[in-house]
């Protein structure tokens, strides 16, 4: 099978497309023929080497795929040749791949009208997403969510998982275009955060209290502002820094307002209670078929390309999601 193969932690443009053998599927595993893969800017850190998480060489990254079975390993029930299947990795990967195996509960059966693309769009972003509005902000019908980077994978997301989970959901975001955007996607204000003190803006649409909840991806600049805008009690998210700039936070302020910082981390979390994280995962598929999550697939890549896709998620441009096609 061909595979992206990472041999050394370095600049991206050292991975290399290569002939790898197919593994058979043991106890409790699945083999998967791999139809997409979703691309996420932590595939570019662990090739790297600059992730908190160093996989073990030779690595093949991608920690979200879908496909068609095709074939199973002593002790599996739930799945037949031929489902359509989406996949969920732990931190080994093995996406960027024609073929996969996994075991058989990391899999979820697609909705039918599900297409491979929004499948392998769906796990990493929107599992972040649901997991820190419900688990860690445990998020309440009818208060206010600001999504920063609301354009973004995770940003767009988030717009509609909070619709889901009944939040009115405020977009921040840097162009007309991607506001636009996080409106058709569901949500009901947005506000353009490259603007000079616009934490006043959200304010007026939160009638002076400030939001409940703050979901940043960002960082940098955009922390500075969103960390005043927050009401009390409120939660600020902390999901990453695609700004580049890490902020830092004059604690007198949560300590004034009465408010939680809060760590999203994911990929830990999941691994760790994956009962809890698979059950998540089966919400948002379930989600699907309502309208409620609409995975946009704004790029699309063959698999020798990957190297392209990776670069066009780390030059910050993407809105929605981008994922390799397999042929």
């Amino acid at each position: 099978m061909k595979a992206i193969v990472c041999r050394a932690f370095a600049p991206v443009d050292q991975l290399r497309c290569e002939e790898m053998p197919v593994a058979a599927p043991g106890a409790g595993e699945v083999r998967v023929a791999v139809k997409a893969a979703g691309v996420n800017f932590p595939d570019s850190l662990k090739a790297e080497g600059l992730h908190q998480i160093k996989p073990p060489l030779p690595w093949i990254p991608g920690s979200e795929s879908a496909g068609v079975v095709t074939g199973t390993g002593p002790g599996t029930s739930r799945f037949r040749v031929g489902d359509r299947v989406m996949g969920v990795s732990k931190v080994d990967g093995g996406g960027f791949a024609e073929q996969i195996v996994l075991p058989e509960e990391r899999l979820f059966a697609l909705p039918p009208s599900m297409s491979f693309e929004e499948a392998a769009a769906t796990p990493v972003v929107y599992g972040t997403s649901l997991y820190a509005l419900k688990q860690r902000a445990h998020i309440q019908p009818g208060e206010s969510l600001l999504v920063l980077g609301a354009a973004g994978g995770v940003g767009l997301a988030t717009v509609q998982l909070g619709k889901a989970l009944g939040a009115r959901v405020i977009a921040a975001a840097s162009t007309d275009e991607k506001r636009a955007l996080a409106l058709r996607h569901g949500a009901d204000h947005a506000v353009d955060y490259t603007l000079p003190n616009w934490r006043e803006e959200v304010k007026a649409l939160t009638g002076g209290k400030g939001v409940d909840v703050v979901y940043d991806p960002v960082g940098g600049d955009a922390f500075d502002e969103a960390v005043r805008a927050i009401g009390w009690m409120g939660r600020y998210l902390v999901i990453g820094f695609t700004a580049g700039r890490i902020p830092t936070l004059k604690v007198n302020m949560p300590l004034v307002k009465g408010y939680d910082v809060l760590g999203v981390r994911y990929d830990v979390w999941r691994d760790g209670w994956w009962p809890e994280a698979q059950a998540n995962l089966e919400q948002i598929l379930a989600w699907y078929p309502e309208g409620k999550v609409r995975p946009l697939v704004s790029a699309r890549y063959p698999l020798d390309s990957a190297v392209e896709a990776l670069r066009y998620i780390t030059s910050r441009q993407v809105t929605g999601k981008v994922v390799l096609q397999m042929a």
